[in-house]
């Protein structure tokens, strides 16, 4: 004879199971996403593996194309053919990759605001700081003192602890909550500038797009045949008495095929007497770095490459690059 399971009884084992059912669920809700997210993360890596390959294989092709260009003009880069600013696609399965290249040159060089004296140390160069001074004047009129931030990005780079005047060095970032200290080194990226003493973050977008930290202590050399009109600043920078529009209308009355050299450029009468021998060691008809911007669309995966090529020596060469990822 069976005995009978009290009423009570049944309630707790029937509640016991249900129990029981609800915990396995969680635990099989909760390998599921883990699975689910396992294999998301696995998908995601193989297919930026696969972007990176073909960025590598865009950039190989500009690199490429810069060689060839250069080496068909050595004595002069100019903008025919349509090479500066225009992607070009490199055709890969189930997605997009494109290049872009332009002229990595016509900027004003982060780095030249000091000079090498020996390897490693550098010095504050007056010439480079008038010039970074008087290009904060001509596209940041909102800048508080051009002066002041043109003296702190210097003594951000030279190697002493010795402010310049309305400078800023290690006694002016380490008084803060967040204290930190000058680099005391060339600049890696524009983007170091914003940490100077007196660059607000307005003042670091409205400078950035003329901007450059080339990976020498040097002024860069802006290619008057490469250079746009709207970039008249760069070259009006070079000269305290020259004006931004007489370098535009200058630059607006280049011959299709350019200028045979720099010379020719300045001999224009809108610009008699305004730059002098400075604007004329400052500028050239060649270049000899060249900016590059990857993109790669890969199904729901986006990468972003940027890079500077150094063309100083054929063939070219690729000496920097930065990712970019979206998801």
């Amino acid at each position: 004879m069976r005995a009978e399971v009290p009423r009570t009884e049944r309630g707790a084992a029937l509640l016991t199971v249900l129990l029981l059912v609800a915990v396995i669920a969680v635990l099989a809700g909760v390998a599921l996403e883990k699975l689910r997210l396992a294999t998301r993360l696995g998908g995601n890596a193989v297919a930026l593996d696969q972007a990176r390959a073909f960025s590598f294989a865009a950039e190989t092709l500009a690199v490429f194309k810069i060689s060839d260009l250069l080496s068909k003009s050595p004595d002069k880069v100019t903008l025919e053919g349509g090479w500066s600013g225009q992607p070009f696609a490199l055709p890969i399965p189930n997605g997009t990759a494109t290049a872009t290249v332009t002229d990595g040159g016509n900027c004003f060089n982060l780095n030249s605001l000091a000079i090498e004296v020996t390897p490693g140390v550098y010095a504050a160069y007056t010439p480079a700081r008038t010039q970074f001074a008087r290009l904060i004047a001509l596209v940041d009129p909102t800048a508080r003192s051009p002066d002041a931030i043109a003296a702190a990005a210097a003594d951000w780079i030279d190697s002493d602890n010795s402010p310049l005047d309305g400078g800023a060095e290690d006694n002016v970032y380490g008084g803060g909550k967040l204290a930190y200290r000058t680099a005391n080194t060339l600049m890696t990226d524009p983007s170091e500038l914003r940490s100077v003493a007196g660059v607000t973050r307005l003042d670091y977008e409205r400078l950035r797009p003329w901007l450059c930290t080339l990976p020498v202590a040097t002024p860069s050399k802006i290619n008057v045949n490469t250079v746009l009109p709207e970039q008249a600043p760069l070259i009006a920078m070079l000269g305290q008495t020259l004006s931004v529009e007489a370098v535009r209308q200058a630059l607006l009355q280049r011959p299709p095929k350019g200028f045979a050299n720099a010379g020719a450029f300045w001999s224009q009468s809108a610009l008699a007497g305004g730059a002098g021998a400075t604007g004329a060691g400052q500028t050239d008809v060649k270049t000899t770095w060249f900016a590059l911007r990857v993109d790669v669309a890969l199904g729901s995966t986006r990468l972003e490459q940027t890079g500077l090529i150094d063309a100083t020596a054929l063939p070219a060469r690729l000496v920097s690059r930065q990712w970019g990822e979206r998801p």
